[in-house]
């Protein structure tokens, strides 16, 4: 399987891909690479709706001299633990990073909390944070004041007094209750409508069945959000051979 960077010609052979609406796997199989290349690929560079191979291959280019020109007088990156390959993490990172912006966070907002999902203790100060993504403090305040305002993140002080960010077991589980709620929110909106352009016209039967719909799926919503809720507290299996420790807060 061959290695090294992506080449101007497969990058517009997976925009070819990406427009008739093949797989990754498919991509990367036509192309004899990895099927997480070709995820990375796409999701660094506007996701499968906006990828463009001319756009890529500028943006990879820029990115390798931007590390080129930081490599000598910037920190060195934290070593990461547990034998983990820093290039595979950061790349993931961006993957992830793509993905939260295209689902609505703003840039920093998205790599902050990449940031903060990604640490093992799950909790960073702000010199920590911004040491590990080389912005100001002025901008990991801004962001940190967002996401704590959607409630994706909370702060405590440590031993030392430090304030640190970090997200907790339930990040996800309130996320799900938020769109719950904005999608009651739309309904309720919705059928407002129905009143004003009267109830058996085509834009008000149109309005009700926006609102029921929504009503449903956030319904739907909140209630799996309910049910799945211990999962966020529980190991996941372990492999043939190993034992689970217990989460320390349910024995």
């Amino acid at each position: 399987m061959p290695g090294g960077r992506l080449t101007q010609q497969e990058r517009q052979q997976i925009a070819l891909g990406v427009a008739d609406g093949l797989a990754y796997a498919e991509i990367a199989r036509r192309l004899d690479r990895p099927t997480s290349t070709i995820t990375r690929e796409v999701m660094r560079n506007g996701g499968p709706t906006a990828y463009r191979a001319d756009l890529a291959h500028r943006a990879t280019e820029r990115r390798a001299h931007r590390r080129r020109q930081a490599a000598p007088r910037g920190p060195q990156a934290p070593e990461q633990a547990h034998g983990r390959d820093t290039e595979a993490v950061r790349e993931y990172e961006e993957v992830f990073t793509t993905l939260l912006m295209q689902q609505g966070l703003p840039q920093m907002m998205a790599r902050v909390l990449t940031c903060l999902l990604t640490s093992d203790a799950g909790s960073l100060t702000a010199s920590e944070l911004v040491q590990r993504l080389q912005v100001s403090p002025a901008s990991i305040s801004k962001a940190m004041a967002y996401l704590e305002s959607q409630g994706l993140i909370s702060r405590e002080r440590d031993e030392r007094r430090r304030e640190r960010y970090l997200v907790d077991d339930e990040v996800w589980y309130r996320s799900m209750i938020a769109a719950a709620r904005a999608n009651a929110q739309l309904a309720r909106t919705a059928r407002q409508g129905v009143g004003v352009l009267g109830p058996d016209t085509p834009a008000a039967v149109r309005l009700e069945n926006i609102a029921r719909f929504v009503d449903f799926v956030g319904e739907s919503i909140a209630r799996a959000a309910e049910q799945a809720r211990e999962i966020l507290y529980t190991n996941p299996e372990p492999a043939s051979g190993d034992t689970a420790m217990p989460h320390p807060d349910r024995g």
